[in-house]
């Protein structure tokens, strides 16, 4: 908010400023997968084998598409969970953002 009212004789008006702070989950930890190794490979045959055993004979209209595709999501997060590895984030942890990556 500006105070234009207790501006006196200067030209300068004083602010007050709200600054909401709300509470804010920091995860420790991350699932991943290690490149080229056999949860890698798992996860690519399974997310394969997802796509080839998909039922696409009843799109017949945007709520099915959308339903086969929200169904095909989940399959592939289970994939994930199932083959990924849990790891705890600490200050020593690499980072992941590069320019080159970003």
């Amino acid at each position: 908010m500006i105070h234009l009212d207790s501006c006196l004789s200067s030209d300068h008006a004083p602010l007050t400023i709200t600054i909401p702070i709300a509470d804010e989950i920091v995860s420790t930890s991350k699932l991943s997968i290690p490149q080229n190794s056999k949860q890698e490979t798992a996860f690519i045959e399974e997310v394969i084998l997802n796509f080839k055993n998909l039922d696409t004979s009843n799109i017949i209209n945007k709520d099915n598409l959308e339903n086969t595709i929200k169904h095909l999501e989940v399959l592939i997060e289970q994939a994930w969970t199932k083959n990924a590895k849990k790891s705890r984030i600490t200050e020593h942890s690499k980072q992941w953002w590069t320019e080159e990556y970003g």
